[in-house]
């Protein structure tokens, strides 16, 4: 490994922070790094919005099933998928914005998803930590709301940013040959893979949790996928522009 590869292979999801707050320079450099993420057609379709007022955090703490990190940590950054600007765009120019495809919706929600992996692993080159937050998802109004987002937007995830006060164990992965594929889609892995992986993950959880939880990833993700997931998207995105033919 080098440096750049040992630094993405070491990822873990940091919930407890210190009180040290992140410098301005720091936090510029980082957000700065999130723009050069690879964007479709330059359209450049999102927009980044960092709370640090503690109301407003832990007004996006309530939203997120109570989360307390993100009332706690430094910096709370909400990735917006955002076709705002594009529309002013073409206001200054005399052309209607026609984002009535799903497609458009898929390339912002991409555009937004490659700034996000940027922002947190130019904050790790940093010493930050931070985690991913797909609870902002849980009631879009709200959120709309407290950060006043226009028409076309819409917030996709939130990110807690700080220094680590505590880094857990890492996570195990899925096995490589479950994931990667050489050629074509190489189905006869799977199944060994699965039970090598509830082997692995179930040992991991029961370590964990000090035997408090014993099942591994397939048992639990099995359950999670089977049930109805409360999250409103459709309407909400329908009711800020988007069309999703």
């Amino acid at each position: 490994m080098n440096e750049v590869t040992q630094l993405l292979q070491s990822h873990r999801s940091i919930r407890r922070y210190t009180d040290e707050s992140i410098p301005e320079a720091v936090l510029n450099d980082i957000l700065r790094s999130g723009q050069w993420a690879p964007s479709s057609h330059n359209v450049q379709a999102y927009s980044i919005i960092a709370v640090k007022d503690p109301g407003k955090k832990q007004a996006l703490s309530n939203v997120c099933a109570g989360q307390k990190y993100v009332a706690n940590c430094p910096v709370f950054l909400v990735l917006c998928v955002d076709y705002y600007r594009l529309y002013q765009a073409g206001v200054m120019n005399n052309l209607p914005l026609n984002i009535e495809e799903t497609n458009d919706l898929v390339v912002g929600a991409v555009d937004t998803a490659l700034v996000g992996e940027n922002i947190l692993i130019a904050a790790r080159s940093h010493g930050l930590g931070g985690v991913m937050i797909g609870e902002i998802r849980n009631n879009f109004d709200e959120v709309a709301a407290l950060l006043k987002l226009p028409p076309y937007t819409f917030p996709l995830f939130g990110m807690c940013l700080g220094y680590p006060a505590e880094i857990p164990e890492q996570k195990p992965r899925l096995p490589a040959n479950v994931v990667i594929h050489e050629e074509t889609y190489q189905t006869e892995h799977i199944p060994t893979g699965l039970l090598e992986y509830e082997k692995r993950s179930a040992a991991y959880y029961t370590k964990r949790t000090n035997g408090r939880k014993t099942t591994g990833w397939t048992k639990q993700i099995s359950d999670y996928m089977s049930r109805q997931r409360g999250i409103k998207l459709k309407e909400f995105i329908l009711k800020q522009g988007y069309g999703l033919k």
